[in-house]
């Protein structure tokens, strides 16, 4: 096991744990991890006398951010990390390794886009995101705007903040990378990665038996964030679903807005699948049920309404 600390100008201090043992770390923190973990950093002021917390991962330096020190591990690789102060205290996730190398993030909107439950969102490209033009009014929208924008393009100040401060930031950061999402993937370059994660039926299938297994696409019922959760369409029966998933069902769908299924056939119309004609007919005994019994029925729903919406008690008849 190798133990280590890292310290530095003004980033604080982070602890290094390699080729741990996962019972051990268990008994000592109270938290399970994954023995695919070969080396990860936490935060000093998270690991220091904290019990029964998660603790998770930064994300390997580039050349933007600052070089905060490195650490060898039992093979001999040196890994150089980034400040302590930045390790995600949201989002926590393992990281899965080779017996060669561990897989890192150089930066932040590849470490996002790499979380579980994130599947649906693309990679914003950094030219976007750098264009104030394209984030007209956004900084109505969030907390801590400027800090979240510096965030997500790798360039946030080395100054110390509080666990709150820092914990709020992260939260606008992932917030703001929504609403940029959600007007990125409306351009040429961002419905083409939208359309080939259609293709490969990454956003999952349509559950409609007569659509054969169709593939969906990620909309959202509003463009405000915070109204509705983000809904899957079927192009084959024009109708929405629910994701399966929990973690892809509280993504916000105002993030992928109410327009892309559409946008998406709209450039691609050759790709737009014909409808689906294959309906159920509900049957009685092999017979089917009589059109005329179904035209009462409709009838029968259509006056109770009008009684309700009149006031009129049910048992009243109404006028011929």
């Amino acid at each position: 096991m190798c133990l280590g600390f890292l310290s530095g100008g003004t980033g604080g201090s982070a602890i290094v744990l390699g080729a741990f043992s996962p019972s051990l770390l268990s008994g000592a923190f109270g938290s399970v991890v994954s023995s695919a973990v070969r080396a990860t950093v936490w935060s000093a002021s998270v690991v220091s006398g904290v019990s029964g917390v998660a603790l998770g991962p930064s994300y390997v330096a580039g050349p933007s951010l600052v070089h905060h020190g490195s650490a060898v591990l039992e093979d001999s690789s040196p890994i150089h990390w980034i400040r302590s102060s930045m390790t995600r205290s949201l989002f926590l996730n393992e990281l899965s390794s080779t017996d060669s190398e561990s897989d890192y993030y150089k930066y932040w909107i590849d470490w996002f886009v790499s979380l579980e439950g994130n599947e649906y969102f693309c990679a914003v490209d950094e030219e976007y995101v750098t264009d104030r033009f394209n984030l007209t009014n956004l900084n109505t929208e969030v907390l801590h705007y400027q800090k979240a924008l510096e965030l997500i393009t790798d360039n946030l100040s080395n100054k110390p903040m509080t666990n709150e401060l820092r914990e709020q930031v992260e939260k606008s950061a992932m917030h703001l990378y929504g609403l940029v999402h959600a007007r990125y993937i409306m351009t040429a370059r961002g419905l083409s990665k939208m359309y080939e994660k259609y293709k490969h039926g990454e956003f999952g299938l349509c559950p409609r038996y007569h659509c054969s297994q169709h593939p969906l696409i990620p909309v959202g019922l509003s463009d405000v964030a915070f109204k509705e959760k983000v809904k899957l369409y079927c192009s084959r029966c024009e109708d929405i679903y629910c994701p399966k998933s929990r973690k892809h069902g509280r993504l916000d769908g105002a993030y992928f807005g109410t327009g892309l299924p559409h946008m998406i056939f709209l450039n691609y119309p050759a790709n737009r699948p014909a409808p689906s004609e294959q309906r159920y007919v509900p049957r009685i005994f092999g017979f089917k049920l009589h059109e005329v019994a179904e035209l009462h029925r409709w009838q029968d729903e259509q006056r109770e309404e009008q009684k309700k919406r009149l006031g009129i008690a049910s048992s009243t008849q109404l006028p011929a």
